[in-house]
């Protein structure tokens, strides 16, 4: 997760800079664990709203049938094509 080296906070959408004091933003390393908030699906594939340290949400992929309230880790996350994906187990 993106996080602002001055005052901490979580930075999303990723930037170079804190929108909130400026400062410069770093990747934090680590385990993130999220909640699943809402799940869908479409041709057998997943896809589900998963809320990390109480502040991002974004959609992921997940390769079985979620359940609301699930916890879920980060898997797989980059760039394909100029989009963002993630995938979450």
């Amino acid at each position: 997760m993106p996080e602002c080296n001055e005052c901490k906070k979580i930075v999303w959408p990723p930037t170079e800079f804190c929108n909130n004091c400026f400062g410069n933003v770093s990747l934090k390393e680590g385990n993130f664990e999220g909640k699943i908030i809402e799940f869908s699906s479409k041709n057998n594939q997943y896809f589900c709203i998963v809320e990390f340290e109480k502040t991002v949400r974004l959609i992921a992929t997940i390769p079985k049938i979620p359940d609301i309230g699930q916890s879920v880790k980060m898997s797989k996350c980059g760039i394909s094509e100029g989009n963002y994906f993630f995938e979450v187990s």
